[in-house]
C-alpha cells in the first residue's frame, strides 16, 4: 500500500458509480481509512445508494459536529451539503463550486485529512482533483 499525507484532504469529482468505485480503491491504497472517505451528491438516496455499494461513508454527525448536524436539519439541500464540505475543510467558494457541479449530477468523492473546522476556518491545503466543468469562463479546480 503506497503511503500518502493522509491529513492532506483530497477531493475528486466523478459522473459514475464506477469512477467512484475507483477512486475510493485510490484513496484506500494512499492509506486513507475507510471512515474518512465520503461520498457526496445532490440527492440523499444516491448518495446513501453510492457510499453502501461503493464502500464510502456519508458525512455525519462524527464529521460535521453536532451543530452543523442539527443545522442541517432545516436547511436547503444546497446549503446543507456546502455546510458538510465546510466541516471538513474545504473554502466557502470551492464548496459552491462543487455543489453548483452536484446540480449537474456529479459526484464528489472526498478523502478528508481528520481535522474538523468551524464557521469560516477553512484547510488551505486541499488537493481538488480536475474533472471538466467549466464555470463561467473560471479556471479548473486547483
Amino acid at each position: 500500500m503506497k503511503t500518502a499525507n493522509t491529513e492532506q484532504t483530497k477531493v475528486r469529482t466523478v459522473m459514475t458509480r464506477d469512477e467512484v468505485q475507483e477512486q475510493v480503491r485510490q484513496f484506500r491504497h494512499e492509506g486513507y481509512a475507510d471512515d474518512r472517505i465520503f461520498v457526496l451528491t445532490h440527492d440523499k438516496t444516491r448518495t446513501k445508494r453510492l457510499a453502501e455499494r461503493t464502500d464510502a461513508e456519508e458525512i455525519g454527525v462524527a464529521e460535521q459536529g453536532l451543530g452543523t448536524s442539527i443545522a442541517n436539519m432545516f436547511r436547503s439541500t444546497g446549503d446543507g451539503l456546502r455546510a458538510k464540505m465546510r466541516s471538513l475543510g474545504v473554502a466557502k467558494e470551492e464548496a459552491e463550486r462543487l455543489e453548483s457541479a452536484m446540480d449537474r449530477d456529479a459526484i464528489v468523492v472526498i478523502a478528508w485529512g481528520g481535522r474538523e473546522y468551524e464557521d469560516d476556518d477553512f484547510d488551505r491545503e486541499v488537493y481538488f482533483y480536475p474533472y471538466v466543468f467549466p464555470m463561467h469562463n473560471q479556471p479548473p479546480y486547483k
